[in-house]
């Protein structure tokens, strides 16, 4: 659309004038209590328009009514508040709903009997109200609801009726089935398939628990703790100042002392008591010592402790003796140092052990015996073999007892070592991985791969023997 000048202008000249009266007639002060324009009805403090014929289908209650309004309402605000009058010439009642000094809404009056009415219902929406909120308060927050135990007895004893119980943490079980079968020649047959059951659990649960105002309860259990003592176990009883029982505790209780001479104890599990009689307070406990206490000593900045340690445990499964008869007289043969006195030389031996290296350059298949060269005291498997020869302190030997004998002459089969396991299984209670063990390509030690005690009758090998692995000499 195209304009020109002479149309904008005479647009301008056509719109509505407005007249001056109206604007003046609001502008001018009100001297008369009230008047009416329109739809519009003014007062000297209160604004109000006139009321609205419209209908909702879900109409918002006001304040003025009794009944409960929804949480989906908005509450009035904090700064409007309620003012009633009395006039004693009309005795009516007026309710004025202000904001600050100014009426937001039309002052409600009432007679006396409105007003007690009115003071009776709102009474009554107050008291279901609080009595609401306290039987939700009752039932606790935990899973277990409050319980009430009637009479004067249980009330007088713990100082109230009410027994709450509040548990809290999580527990989880968990259930399974290990099966392992290993095709390995070199295990003996029943000790290739394992199977075993997987249990664990995981137990986090906190407790504490009330009973009247005197007796308290507080549980702690945590299967993944790191220390004992992180698991707490406490009921603690506790009476008013005027009793003669003011405290008792049992479970995890401690007992502080003022004094540096005589030090307290603490992480102990008993019972502690705690009595008045007048001015005089009785402490007493019965329990055990969970902790103990231990002096360190600091000598140029670094800790210095003594310790003893066995051999043995030092270095597992690395030193042996070649016959229990040597393990019995070590301590004997030791008696006059540097003199070994065991009466025994060992001039040659050999070490076979299980082949995990794949060398095959001295390898043989062998059978190792548990009881070959000992003498009766010391036969594990006695319904088969029994000493020869020699007395109760005989020396080891291949004649000592008749394993070696019935092995090369009876059972001269097991040279196959595929034969073996059938041919040993005719013997009553002898099995292999117990009485005996196959090697099969057996690796053969060097010199350099051990040490040799030749009067004591132990060797010492280099490298530690793992679970599965078999040593033979």
């Amino acid at each position: 659309m195209r304009y020109t000048e002479s149309s904008i202008i005479k647009g301008l000249l056509n719109l509505p004038i407005i007249p001056l009266g109206l604007l003046l007639l609001f502008a001018a002060p009100v001297k008369a209590n009230s008047f009416t324009t329109g739809n519009i009805a003014v007062y000297s403090d209160i604004l109000t328009l006139a009321p609205d014929t419209t209908t909702l289908q879900y109409p918002i209650p006001s304040d003025e009514d009794l009944q409960e309004s929804s949480p989906l309402f908005m509450s009035s605000p904090q700064n409007i508040t309620t003012e009633v009058e009395y006039d004693p010439k009309t005795k009516l009642y007026t309710i004025y709903y202000k904001m600050g000094n100014i009426n937001i809404r039309t002052p409600r009056v009432m007679s006396e009997n409105e007003y007690r009415q009115f003071q009776f219902e709102q009474s009554m929406r107050s008291y279901w109200q609080q009595k609401q909120k306290g039987e939700t308060s009752s039932r606790g927050s935990g899973i277990l609801p409050r319980l009430q135990v009637g009479g004067e007895t249980f009330d007088r004893i713990f100082g109230s009726n009410v027994i709450e119980i509040i548990p809290q943490g999580s527990a989880e079980l968990v259930f399974g089935i290990t099966s392992s079968n290993t095709k390995n020649y070199q295990i003996a047959e029943d000790l290739r398939k394992n199977t075993t059951f997987d249990f664990q659990s995981k137990i986090q649960m906190n407790v504490n628990g009330t009973v009247g105002e005197k007796l308290r309860m507080e549980v702690s259990y945590n299967t993944e703790a790191t220390f004992d003592f992180e698991n707490n176990v406490k009921l603690e009883y506790t009476g008013f100042e005027d009793e003669i029982i003011q405290k008792i505790e049992a479970g995890n209780v401690s007992m502080p002392l003022p004094g540096s001479l005589i030090t307290g104890s603490h992480s102990l599990f008993g019972l502690k008591t705690q009595l008045r009689f007048g001015r005089l307070t009785v402490t007493s406990i019965f329990s055990k010592q969970n902790s103990q206490s231990q002096v360190m000593e600091v000598s140029g900045g670094a800790q210095s402790k003594e310790f003893d340690i066995q051999a043995d445990e030092y270095e597992a499964n690395k030193h042996f003796f070649l016959s229990h008869y040597f393990r019995d007289t070590y301590n004997q043969s030791l008696q006059n140092l540097p003199i070994v006195n065991s009466g025994v030389n060992i001039t040659r031996i050999e070490v076979w052990m299980t082949n995990k290296r794949n060398n095959f350059e001295e390898t043989r298949d062998m059978i190792a015996f548990h009881d070959l060269g000992e003498n009766q005291q010391n036969i594990y498997s006695t319904s088969n073999f029994s000493q020869q020869i020699g007395g109760f302190n005989q020396s080891p030997g291949n004649q000592v007892n008749d394993l070696y004998n019935k092995m090369t002459n009876v059972y001269s089969g097991i040279r196959n070592i595929s034969n073996a396991t059938q041919i040993l299984s005719v013997l009553a209670n002898f099995s292999g991985g117990v009485d005996y063990a196959k090697l099969g390509n057996a690796r053969k030690l060097s010199q350099s791969e051990y040490t040799l005690n030749a009067q004591l009758g132990y060797i010492s090998i280099n490298t530690s023997l793992n679970g599965d692995e078999i040593l033979a000499v």
